[in-house]
């Protein structure tokens, strides 16, 4: 009798080989999976080895320099529970791969006037593939430079594929957060505090930059929370708070004649208490070009002095002489605003003779006085548009 194994045998012999080879592939794939995330990570080059201490500028750039030239997805490390002092500091790429800048400890400029030109403290320039991280603050002593404002604090320029998040921005001489010709920002849960009356402090603003989205951030500042200026597309703000401060602002737009062009812009799911405005485009008469594309949804307003504002007169001097032409504003949506207004004209839309607003498209507006003995109004002029639902104030436009 053959005692050769029979083919059910062999079969389960041959079965639990494969099942052990299929394991071992796994497994093989997994560590590799597993070093070449750790290897992703990359090297961590902190300030602190670099001797930063007292003036860090010289040490922060060597500490950059190196950073920017390593290939494996590095960080740069500031760590916690220090403070380090810069003044004009411009750390340049591009860089060999991904960057991290891990923000744990403190920045903080000089207590001091240290520049009689305008400057940023802290300034990224042609940085691909960036993210600035962590819990901890950059203090630009704000209050000696209120009276010239010119020192922004932290500046990102011609930088894409940035992500800024958790950092802590206070105080700055003029606006505390800057993107120029940036594209494909994500600002998330930054907070950003200077007082109500500090001039010029503008939380975050934007310049010929594309698709950028900002959320979970709180801005209480002496300007505007948020401001959108020309060359500016494809922008979504969302879930923030906002005041004191001047509001949201598309703008200023179109000064001394220039041609400007904002398009596609959504802000949604904000809150805004005690600022000058709620969301808000502005633009100087005589200016060129067009903005268009708004959408403003899901907002509430407590004590806002004019919640919703469209202004084609800009003029901060107040002594503008009047001049045809203004940038064409267009399809701007405002959609469920709630609240409460501190001035009873909760609404202004006022805009060109020449060059008429158009497309003003208004759904679900419900704005009471903080003043209990005065109705809300609107002040609307040239201005062509739809109503929808429940609108309070009542408005009327051109044709209704």
């Amino acid at each position: 009798m053959s005692n050769l194994p029979d083919g059910s045998s062999t079969q389960q012999r041959v079965g639990a080989e494969r099942i052990v080879v299929v394991f071992f592939v796994l497994l093989m794939l997994a560590l590799s999976a597993a070093q070449s995330a750790a290897g992703q990570q990359g090297k961590s080059y902190n300030v602190v080895d670099f001797h930063a201490a007292g003036d860090g500028n010289t040490a922060f750039a060597a500490t950059w320099n190196a950073t920017c030239s390593d290939s494996s997805s590095p960080t740069m490390l500031i760590p916690g529970g220090r403070t380090f002092l810069l003044s004009e500091i411009r750390l340049r790429g591009p860089c060999s791969s991904p960057i991290t800048v891990q923000l744990d400890g403190g920045i903080v400029a000089p207590n001091a006037i240290w520049t009689t030109t305008a400057a940023n403290l802290l300034t990224f320039y042609s940085v691909g593939n960036l993210t600035v991280e962590g819990s901890g603050q950059i203090d630009g002593n704000g209050a000696i430079w209120w009276a010239c404002f010119k020192q922004k604090l932290l500046s990102f320029s011609s930088c894409n594929n940035l992500l800024v998040r958790n950092i802590h921005l206070k105080d700055s001489p003029d606006k505390h957060m800057t993107l120029h010709r940036c594209s494909q920002v994500n600002v998330y849960n930054v907070s950003v505090t200077a007082p109500g009356d500090s001039p010029n402090t503008d939380g975050i603003s934007m310049s010929i930059s594309d698709h950028v989205y900002i959320s979970s951030c709180s801005i209480q500042s002496g300007d505007d929370c948020v401001s959108i200026l020309s060359g500016t597309t494809d922008v979504n703000i969302t879930d923030n708070t906002c005041g004191p401060g001047h509001g949201i602002s598309v703008g200023s737009l179109g000064c001394d004649g220039s041609t400007s062009l904002v398009e596609r812009i959504t802000v949604s799911n904000c809150s805004f208490s005690r600022t000058m405005t709620g969301v808000r485009i502005k633009s100087w008469q005589g200016g060129k070009g067009s903005a268009n594309g708004f959408l403003f949804e899901n907002l509430k307003m407590n004590e806002v002095q004019h919640p919703i504002d469209i202004d084609q007169f800009y003029c901060p001097p107040g002594n503008c002489q009047p001049q045809d032409g203004a940038v064409a504003i267009s399809d701007a949506r405002f959609i469920n605003i709630q609240g409460i207004s501190s001035d009873p004209e909760a609404i202004k839309i006022m805009c060109s003779k020449s060059v008429q607003c158009r497309g003003i498209y208004l759904d679900n507006v419900n704005l009471s006085c903080s003043r209990h003995t005065a109705q809300t109004r609107a002040t609307i002029l040239n201005a062509y548009g739809t109503i929808a639902g429940m609108v309070k104030p009542e408005v009327r436009f051109l044709g209704t």
